[in-house]
């Protein structure tokens, strides 16, 4: 299976961190050993110095297509969750410096945490979603935000990539991202569904 990764899909959030708004979707991979399910504790790296959070709602497909049209993208998911994309954000700045590529910043292993997923018939057209830290919430978001939909998504990477059974979408973190710190309880809630709840070691 394979974990995709759309980067930007937020306009205030490539503002934070300083880019710009893209055209077309952005995408990045993560392997398999970058999951972490059942709420299973996110162990900090020694190989960084401050590890970030970004929440996302998350596509599980259920079929496999290619070249999928836009107006039948919608018949390749039937469950949507929440995860996190851990970001190793010293490590992503350094490479950015250099103009190399930064898998090692986002897809380490434990870098993709997902939770419970929800037949997307049960959520309302606008799906707001959010992540606590502590108790507090750091990010909020609502899919009415997305600069590419989810069907806009599933059909732009099917160009590429065979999508197939299994396979997972992260569709875009909203603003508000930031470190996370050993002894932190992270919860993200999809609409108020807490759907994923870990501690950092």
């Amino acid at each position: 299976m394979k974990i995709i990764c759309i980067g930007r899909n937020y306009a205030e959030h490539a503002k934070e961190m300083n880019a710009a708004v893209p055209t077309e979707p952005v995408f990045f991979l993560k392997p398999d050993t970058a999951l972490i399910k059942d709420n299973q504790p996110f162990y900090y790296p020694d190989f960084s110095k401050e590890i970030h959070h970004e929440v996302e709602l998350v596509l599980k497909i259920s079929k496999a297509g290619k070249n999928i049209e836009q107006e039948f993208a919608h018949k390749y998911y039937e469950e949507i969750g929440i995860g996190i994309d851990f970001t190793a954000r010293d490590i992503q700045a350094k490479c950015k410096e250099k103009g190399l590529p930064w898998e090692k910043a986002k897809a380490f292993d434990g870098s993709a945490p997902v939770g419970s997923f929800i037949n997307k018939k049960e959520l309302p057209a606008s799906i707001g979603f959010h992540l606590n830290v502590n108790g507090k919430t750091v990010q909020k978001g609502n899919t009415k935000d997305l600069l590419f939909s989810f069907d806009a998504v599933v059909a732009y990477v099917s160009k590429f990539f065979t999508l197939k059974t299994g396979d997972l979408i992260y569709t875009g973190t909203p603003e508000g991202v930031g470190p996370v710190a050993i002894g932190d309880r992270l919860e993200a809630y999809l609409e108020e569904q807490k759907l994923l709840s870990f501690e950092i070691r």
